[in-house]
């Protein structure tokens, strides 16, 4: 009997050992991508209409409950002043997301056309705009971002435009270095030689295969800006406001850690799973647009 179920297994070859391990990690990184997309939706939401979701204003205090555990009443507890964690985490999202929009615009559009202009462009206009983005790059981006702040004050504005000059290097050599590889590609050559105008050829075959590193790029970025607007809002240079952003919550909460270590625990635990989210859509994405990766 023994003998006979052994023989009874159907022979599976490695290639289709290897095709169905394949399937399986695709699967599970699906699921991983939904999860994604379902955080970032729900945290979306929260930035958008946080009242709908939030049990309480952000501002209300209960003062015969100050610094309470998680609870069925409060979830995240209450901090210091008896406001509910839970309800200050949702309205600071709000801040959050827009800080990581705003960068990825500002610094990606920069960006982006400064390695446009760049490697289309070429000759001394190359030169000089790498020069200044090598200038960029020798300051650590996080270093940079904590100068500028400093230098020109704890503002929403300002937050955006320091982390939006230390995001520019990286948007320009990616976009530089793909652009070179495009116009140099036998059809934008062929344009060229039938007479074919600069901007034309620039507009409707340079641009268009062009932009999907650019999405990889800014996917990513929204949740490294996130986590340096946190972490310079934790430092005491982010938002002025009376609804704290998550990295100001987190600035706050760090003093009551051994009386109320949810005050920092959940705006971390907030940050954490959008930045997760992000990279996972982010490698989604770069594995989409690489053929060499992608999965048929």
């Amino acid at each position: 009997m023994r003998e006979a179920s052994v023989q009874s297994k159907p022979f599976v070859s490695p290639v289709g050992k290897f095709k169905n391990r394949t399937l399986r990690l695709f699967r599970v990184e699906k699921l991983f991508i939904y999860i994604s997309l379902l955080v970032i939706g729900f945290l979306v939401v929260c930035a958008i209409v946080p009242q709908w979701i939030a049990p309480y204003p952000p501002t209300k205090m209960f003062s015969d409950q100050i610094l309470q555990a998680p609870s069925i009443r409060h979830l995240f507890g209450t901090d210091y002043f008896g406001r509910d964690v839970f309800s200050l985490v949702i309205h600071g999202s709000r801040t959050s997301l827009l800080i990581g929009a705003a960068v990825v615009l500002v610094g990606g559009i920069t960006g982006s056309l400064i390695g446009m202009i760049s490697g289309y462009v070429g000759g001394v206009v190359d030169t000089i705009c790498m020069r200044v983005i090598e200038v960029l790059q020798t300051i650590p981006g996080v270093l940079l971002a904590l100068a500028l702040a400093a230098a020109l004050g704890a503002s929403f504005t300002n937050l955006v435009i320091a982390i939006s000059v230390s995001a520019i290097p990286t948007y320009a050599r990616v976009m530089r270095g793909q652009i070179i590889s495009v116009k140099n590609r036998p059809y934008i050559l062929a344009s060229k030689s039938i007479g074919t105008n600069n901007m034309t050829i620039f507009i409707k075959h340079v641009l268009p295969n062009s932009y999907s590193p650019l999405l990889v790029m800014a996917s990513n970025g929204l949740g490294t800006a996130i986590l340096t607007g946190a972490g310079l809002s934790f430092l005491g240079l982010g938002v002025v406001s009376d609804i704290p952003d998550w990295g100001f919550l987190l600035s706050q909460g760090r003093n009551y850690i051994a009386a109320g270590w949810w005050i920092a625990t959940f705006p971390g635990l907030a940050i954490a799973l959008f930045v997760l989210s992000v990279n996972i859509i982010g490698d989604s994405l770069r594995d989409y647009f690489d053929p060499k990766k992608r999965i048929v």
